[in-house]
């Protein structure tokens, strides 16, 4: 019986009516009045901080404010960067193939290669680099399920072709 008062108490202060009045404090007069309760005041400040966040959210995510959080680069820096890596992944690959033909040079100067075997273009493709432990062997598991999809394919599409054939009779 007491649970239920306690309820219906917390219940009533919630929504019991209050009134917030400003006045000057020389002449008390009221400079203006409103008509409040917990709820309605407690509803207010959850909106109000809920739109406060956003906007700030807002504004710091789709603003060039946020090149200013540590540890974020701008767009532009992380393009440029791209770029870079390109180049000089390309840079370093031309400089090896370079390295290798400057070498079959000097081995062609030194006596140690006739020059009608000097060939550029055996030169760089000697010096191509093939990755190791590179196994592109197919495997019994992978032909197994490359036999499972091309059955459920086959299944499907004669599915289909029967229902095409069923609705245009």
């Amino acid at each position: 019986m007491k649970k239920k008062k306690k309820k219906g108490t917390f219940r009533k202060k919630l929504f019991t009516k209050n009134r917030l009045v400003i006045l000057n404090e020389n002449t008390f007069e009221e400079i203006f009045s409103f008509k409040l309760n917990l709820m309605n005041v407690f509803v207010t400040f959850t909106l109000g901080g809920i739109f406060l966040i956003s906007v700030t959210t807002f504004i710091i995510a789709f603003t060039p404010l946020r090149e200013f959080i540590p540890g974020y680069s701008s767009t532009e820096l992380k393009r440029n960067a791209t770029k870079l890596a390109i180049k000089s992944d390309s840079l370093e690959t031309a400089l090896r193939q370079n390295e290798a033909y400057i070498k079959g040079i000097q081995k062609v100067l030194k006596g140690e290669l006739d020059y009608a075997k000097f060939n550029k273009d055996s030169i760089l493709a000697e010096n191509t680099e093939v990755p190791a432990g590179l196994d592109m062997k197919t495997s019994d598991a992978e032909i197994k399920l490359r036999d499972e999809v091309a059955k459920t394919e086959k299944e499907i599409n004669e599915n289909s072709k029967n229902k095409k054939k069923t609705d245009q009779k």
